[in-house]
């Protein structure tokens, strides 16, 4: 089977209220679902703890970078894998990523591609907004839920 066909079967389920096909060719099979329940945009907030106290008894000494201030991670909608794989930054390693931090993305953009099991999943932008950072590294394994991006939304 090829990625065409593929992707012309993703099309087909993502226009119906088809909730999954799979087909079986020879000795080629592909399953495709679609996910129960849109995941509703989270903002997603990260505190960092201060740090301790010295004792007063204690005399503490620190070099110069302990001291500067904690860096803060950037706040904005946390774009997550939906599934098990091989994360990828372009369509092809000659090809230019479809994103890079500071790029204005539009709903439905791809942003990523994940491989899961021979097939190339195309990873869309929830949001529009602008990539505040990519969090996965090109041909990094990634985890279910795993974040991949934080886009500051339009609003």
């Amino acid at each position: 089977m090829d990625i065409q066909f593929i992707r012309r079967l993703a099309e087909l389920l993502e226009k119906s209220a088809i909730d999954e096909i799979e087909v079986v060719e020879g000795e080629s099979k592909v399953r495709i679902t679609r996910h129960a329940a849109p995941v509703a945009p989270q903002n997603v907030t990260y505190h960092t703890q201060p740090a301790p106290l010295p004792t007063p008894t204690a005399e503490v000494t620190r070099p110069p970078e302990a001291t500067a201030a904690p860096e803060t991670a950037p706040q904005g909608y946390m774009i997550k894998s939906p599934m098990v794989g091989t994360f990828y930054r372009a369509a092809s390693p000659e090809a230019a990523p479809f994103v890079e931090e500071g790029s204005t993305v539009k709903a439905g953009q791809t942003l990523c591609i994940i491989e899961a099991m021979k097939l190339l999943n195309e990873i869309e932008a929830d949001v529009s907004g602008k990539i505040i950072k990519v969090l996965a590294s090109n041909g990094q394994p990634v985890e279910y839920g795993e974040p991949l991006f934080i886009i500051a939304p339009e609003d």
